[in-house]
This record gives C-alpha cells, sequence and structure tokens, in this order.
C-alpha cells in the first residue's frame, strides 16, 4: 500500500473534518513498557479528499491497479523517486487485460465527465460551436489525443499532475488565507465608515480589547520540539512524562500502521497547542486562523525533519530529528497574532482590486436589469398585441353571427324592422 500513501498521503489535504479523527488512539496499556510493537491489522482508512477536481478519477484508477498483483507487487519495492519520475507508468503494459478494460472505461467516463463541464461552462457563456478536442488540452491529467484507451502515458500523466498540483498547495494556500485577513480588514474599516465618531471610537476601542484578550495567551511550544511532544504525550496519550520514548510516540501516532506519520497525522499532534490560543466560544478567536496556524506548524515540522522531502516522515528521520539541538533547545515559535501577515500597500491594493471587481459587477448588473427591462416592455407589447387580437377576432365573429342568423320574432317568426 506504500504506493498508495506516497500518491495520495504524502500530499497535502486540507480537510479539518478529518483531524479529529486522526488523534492519538486510545492508550489502555502503558505502551513504554512494550518492545518490538507490532502494528495490528485493521480496517482500511479511506483517503481523504485531496481537493483537485480529478480527485475520484485519481483513486479509482489506484484501486483498479492494486487489483493486480504484479503492479501492486513492483510498486511496494519503489521508491519515490522513481514512482514520481513516471519510470514505473512503464509497469502498466504487464498488467491484466481485465485491468485495462476496466482503466478504459474509467478513462472513457473521465473524458465523458470533463467534455460536460466543458458543455456547462460554455453553454453559461453562451458560445457555440463547441470543440472538445482543442479545450480537452487544458486538463494535464491525462492524454486527451486517445480517449477510449488509458495507456502508461495517463498514469505518468496522472502522477505527475497530482504530484506537481499538489506541491503548490502550501502556496496556494498562504495566499487565499492573506486575501481572508486582507478582507476582515476592508471589511472592518468599511463598517466604520458607516458609523459617527462617537459610535466609530467605541468599535475602535472593542476591535482593541479583542485582539489583547486574543494576544493574552499561555507560552506555545515550538511544534516538533520535545516540550511540545511530551505534552501530547503526557495529556493526550495519558502517559508519564518521565518515560518518554520518541521510538515508542510514532508508533502511538501513526495511527494507519503504514510505517510513516503522514500529514494529517503530524496536524493531530498541534490541537493541545492550538487549544492555547484558540477557543470556538471565545469571540476574539477566529477558528479560520486557527487551522492556518496548525498547517503552518506542520509544514514547519515536514521542513525539519522530512529529509527526502516526500510528504511523509519515516521512524528512521523521525528519530534523527530528536537528536538535533532544535528538539532539545527551539526557538520561540511565533503564532499568526506576533506576525504582520500584510502591509498596507498590498491592502490597499486588494482594495482597488474588490473596487474593479465591485465595478464589473455591476455594470453586468445593470446590463442585466436593463436586458430583464426591454424582455419585459416585450413582453408586455406582446401581451397588448394578443388582448387586440382577441378583441378583432370577437367583433369578427359576433358580425358573422349577425350576418347568418336574422333577427326572431318569439315563435321563431322572422322579424323585420320597417324602415321610417
Amino acid at each position: 500500500m506504500r504506493w498508495r500513501t506516497i500518491l495520495l498521503q504524502c500530499c497535502f489535504l486540507l480537510v479539518s473534518c478529518l483531524l479529529t479523527a486522526l488523534k492519538a488512539v486510545p492508550i489502555d496499556i502503558d505502551k513504554t513498557k512494550v518492545k518490538n510493537t507490532q502494528p495490528v491489522d485493521s480496517a482500511r482508512i479511506e483517503p481523504p479528499d485531496t481537493g483537485l477536481y480529478y480527485d475520484e478519477y485519481l483513486k479509482q484508477v489506484i484501486d483498479v491497479l492494486e487489483t493486480d498483483n504484479h503492479f501492486r507487487e513492483k510498486l511496494q519495492k519503489a521508491d519515490i523517486e522513481e514512482i514520481k519520475s513516471g519510470r514505473l507508468s512503464k509497469e502498466l503494459d504487464l498488467v491484466s487485460h481485465h485491468v485495462r478494460t476496466k482503466l478504459d472505461e474509467l478513462k472513457r467516463q473521465e473524458v465523458a465527465r470533463l467534455r460536460m463541464l466543458i458543455k456547462a461552462k460554455l453553454d453559461s457563456l453562451q458560445d457555440t460551436g463547441i470543440d472538445h478536442h482543442a479545450l480537452l488540452k487544458q486538463f494535464d491529467h491525462l492524454n486527451h489525443l486517445n480517449p477510449d484507451k488509458f495507456e502508461s502515458t495517463d498514469l505518468d500523466m496522472l502522477i505527475k499532475a497530482a504530484t506537481s498540483d499538489l506541491e503548490h498547495y502550501d502556496k496556494t494556500r498562504h495566499e487565499e488565507f492573506k486575501k481572508y485577513e486582507m478582507m476582515k480588514e476592508h471589511e472592518r474599516r468599511e463598517y466604520l465608515k458607516t458609523l459617527n465618531e462617537e459610535k466609530r471610537k467605541e468599535e475602535e476601542s472593542k476591535f482593541e480589547e479583542m485582539r489583547k484578550k486574543h494576544e493574552n495567551h499561555p507560552k506555545v511550544n515550538h511544534p516538533g520540539s520535545k516540550d511540545q511532544l511530551k505534552e501530547v504525550w503526557e495529556e493526550t496519550d495519558g502517559l508519564d512524562p518521565n518515560d518518554f520514548d520518541p521510538k515508542t510516540f510514532f508508533k502511538l501516532h501513526d495511527v494507519n500502521n503504514d510505517g510513516f506519520l503522514d500529514e494529517q497525522e503530524l496536524e493531530a499532534l498541534f490541537t493541545k497547542e492550538l487549544e492555547k490560543v484558540y477557543d470556538p466560544k471565545n469571540e476574539e478567536d477566529d477558528m479560520v486562523e486557527m487551522e492556518e496556524e496548525r498547517l503552518r506548524m506542520r509544514e514547519h515540522v515536514m521542513n525539519e525533519v522530512d529529509a527526502n522531502k516526500d510528504r511523509l516522515v519515516t521512524l528512521d528521520e523521525f528519530l534523527k530529528a530528536t537528536e538535533k539541538k532544535e528538539f532539545l533547545e527551539p526557538d520561540s515559535w511565533e503564532t499568526l497574532d506576533q506576525q504582520q501577515l500584510f502591509t498596507e500597500e498590498e491592502l490597499k491594493e486588494y482594495e482597488n482590486l474588490i473596487s474593479l471587481q465591485e465595478s464589473e459587477l455591476k455594470k453586468k448588473a445593470d446590463e442585466l436589469q436593463k436586458q430583464k427591462e426591454e424582455l419585459q416592455r416585450q413582453h408586455d407589447q406582446l401581451e397588448a398585441q394578443k388582448l387586440e387580437y382577441h378583441q378583432v377576432v370577437q367583433q369578427m365573429e359576433q358580425k358573422k353571427l349577425q350576418q347568418e342568423f336574422p333577427p326572431s320574432g318569439p315563435g321563431g317568426e322572422l322579424k323585420f324592422q320597417p324602415h321610417i
């Protein structure tokens, strides 16, 4: 299962709903006294959503490939570079016909899905003359030149696309969080503009009070340091801090027993530190910031411990990290509230962008309103013409009846009106 771990678990996944499930396993015995602990068989843990637009396709391809014994055996022995480079994609030529048939069907379904997405997008823009073949070039996780067959090229492209996309995830996340913080500040300032001087001073005072209250929290241990891990060992695992053992700690927190600490398992270790700073019951504590802090901690520990940069921490890497000076005597950790997340110039530039976007939206809204008014005018005109038409038809029918049936008396006799 190691290659599945490399393809999916080594990729950073922003799935906060899984964090609580990834906490350490319950301790019912003193595992510090148990030597040569062997991993136990457990139910298969479903990989979390990668956030990629082709996430389902990626998982389905992996599931099918795992059913081929030859391919699975080759990948279990492969290292991260062999998989990332795509050299092992050639092994696809040796899989069974049954597996290739399933992969072909998956690719046809994925191509059909992408075509449907393209059509929906273009329909919304009222475009015509769709060239699906040309537009499929924008998707680099499959070979669009052959939409019916899954080949080694497809596996190579899928691995490289997933690796590249997810390697850029942290950078994208930083940028999005920065925008989030700037938007908060922008909205706060815009709100202040709507208040009179007295109310504005009250709001400013309240804001400053909440900021200071948030910053007044216990010291946060440096992520990945001995102090931080010992706190987890004692408070989460319920073990004696004097018996702290890095090897046992690693095995306790390797929740799925795959021999690695992946990014989600690492993030779960920081819950105690985050609780020192953030409380969902407090108005001044932003839970979006808490998750960003968690991810910063994970990113920092990975940079310090993950020697081969495969986004997985092995037992050997973990033990070597515990021998470093940074593990025993770490620098203080600066939380988000101690950092300047953006400058006034960046905020001004962001506000200008927002203003431009709002102008564009207003322009489109005005155009749509004009179109609506014009359609309503045409509708009213058609209704008036329709009414006029019905009135004319009724008049013509009445005249026709008068011409076909002359006036008659009570007994049915013809009744003439003499001219005087």
